[in-house]
């Protein structure tokens, strides 16, 4: 296990399965492209009892086959049986795994199985036969079952109402890496940027770690981004349309609100979504917790617990880079990146980015605070007063407010440098603190907390910051 960086919970997880007096069925789940197999495969050593992997778009019969010749496989056969439903294939399974040795547990591990489930193939209630009759009256199962497609996962295996409910013994939820976990992957292959470059590639490609595979460490961050969005055929130019496509049924309305979060980079409530793609009830309800399942977008309440005005804001960084940038760009220049990247509008792009980055580390962001044992809640806040109030409207985009009655309002700012806080922005920010206290009537007293790369400069306006988190903070 030598190459897994992090996963730390999740390998003693499948220790503890592994090492149980009983059946454990384990399900990992989370984003394409977040290292669900490549955990799996390292931890095991890719030594199973019995693998089989589901085919994206495969039919029934071909399913059945593949799923045919790996038992041929593991159980040495010498001819290749044949199945006519997942009943006889299931039956097979058993046979084989019965005829193994008694004293350890039997390793099962089936990737991708949404994508198993094809129509009509009566997949899952014979996998719940297979499950509930067999495997789980034994001691030595440890079935391991992932795949990308969460909203499946969620539907048919955590929240199953009919045969497989609460059957799950361990639940493992992959999430991308943070820039903490980011770094130390980069050392192990010996690259040398530092961490103001590795949060500007993070704002690109997320915590992703295969597209963090695919960076050359001896190229420039640049040179990078050329290769791998901009030059024909680039492999991350190509990934947008596979990775909704194996993720959602109905790809396109999913992209839809992709593109439609993506033009409001603040976040839209799901009322405004709903209204732009002309979608309501409980479709646009399964598109948007589908999403967020997938950590596509990161739904958070404003301040005071408003659930119906929560703010869905898209949250995956490739995604947002390529709506951006790649999308549209109908140019062949393939170093398009490398003679745009110091424009204005990259600089402002960054900006709005590097907001998400600390929405996304929290965590390390109280620790830096030294409030990571206080009870707190995250939240957003906006005020749009009446037209023809004559009055101001306010937007704050992250809010920590703290058990010991305290708010830290955050202001995150990207920059080469230190930032330095002029005087019209130290009128807005005590204009911005006066309208929420006012509106908000919240008695809590409130701090300006600075979030930048290398700190509040010194000068005549820094006064109004009353604490600081750094970049280095972030990758803590």
């Amino acid at each position: 296990m030598e190459k897994l960086i992090g996963r730390e919970r999740e390998i003693k997880d499948l220790e503890r399965c592994l090492a149980s007096d009983q059946s454990e069925f384990v399900i990992v789940y989370g984003r394409r492209r977040v290292g669900k197999t490549f955990l799996i495969d390292e931890f095991f050593q890719a030594k199973y009892d019995f693998s089989y992997v589901g085919g994206h778009n495969l039919s029934l019969s071909k399913q059945l086959r593949n799923f045919a010749k790996a038992v041929k496989k593991y159980a040495h056969l010498a001819k290749q049986p044949k199945f006519a439903d997942w009943s006889e294939a299931f039956d097979a399974l058993e046979d084989y795994i019965e005829s193994l040795p008694e004293d350890r547990k039997k390793v099962i591990f089936i990737d991708e199985m949404p994508w198993i489930d094809t129509p009509q193939s009566d997949f899952v209630e014979e996998f719940e036969t297979f499950w509930n009759g067999w495997a789980a009256r034994r001691r030595d199962i440890l079935l391991i079952a992932s795949g990308s497609a969460t909203s499946w996962m969620m539907d048919y295996l955590v929240e199953n109402q009919g045969g497989l409910h609460c059957r799950i013994t361990c639940n493992i939820y992959l999430r991308p890496f943070t820039l903490h976990e980011v770094e130390v992957y980069l050392r192990s292959r010996k690259c040398a940027w530092d961490r103001y470059q590795i949060a500007q590639a993070y704002m690109i490609i997320g915590g992703v770690p295969f597209y963090w595979k695919l960076i050359d460490t001896k190229q420039s961050l640049v040179q990078n981004i050329d290769r791998l969005f901009f030059q024909r055929n680039a492999i991350l130019k190509i990934e947008f349309d596979e990775l909704f496509n194996a993720l959602f049924t109905n790809a396109e309305r999913y992209i839809q609100i992709a593109r439609l979060l993506a033009d409001h980079k603040e976040g839209l409530t799901r009322t405004q979504i709903g209204e732009a793609i002309e979608v309501e009830g409980k479709s646009l309800t399964a598109y948007l917790k589908n999403l967020e399942r997938c950590d596509f977008v990161l739904k958070y309440n404003q301040f005071g617990n408003k659930v119906k005005d929560a703010i869905y804001r898209l949250s995956d960084f490739y995604t947002l880079f390529y709506l951006q940038y790649v999308h549209e760009n109908h140019s062949l220049d393939e170093q398009w990146w490398s003679k745009h990247y110091m424009t204005h509008s990259v600089e402002s792009w960054q900006g709005r980015t590097f907001e998400l980055v600390c929405m996304m580390h929290t965590e390390s962001i109280k620790q830096k605070l030294g409030i990571s044992g206080i009870a707190t809640e995250i939240s957003s806040w906006r005020y749009n007063p009446p037209k023809n109030s004559g009055e101001k409207g306010a937007q704050i985009d992250m809010i920590i407010s703290r058990d010991d009655r305290i708010i830290n309002i955050c202001e995150m700012k990207f920059s080469v440098g230190e930032y330095r806080i002029t005087d019209s922005y130290e009128e807005t920010l005590r204009n911005r603190m006066s309208i929420f206290q006012a509106q908000t009537k919240s008695n809590k007293t409130l701090v300006t907390t600075f979030v930048t790369t290398f700190g509040v400069a010194d000068g005549l306006h820094r006064s109004i910051v009353n604490s600081e988190v750094i970049l280095d903070d972030l990758f803590k």
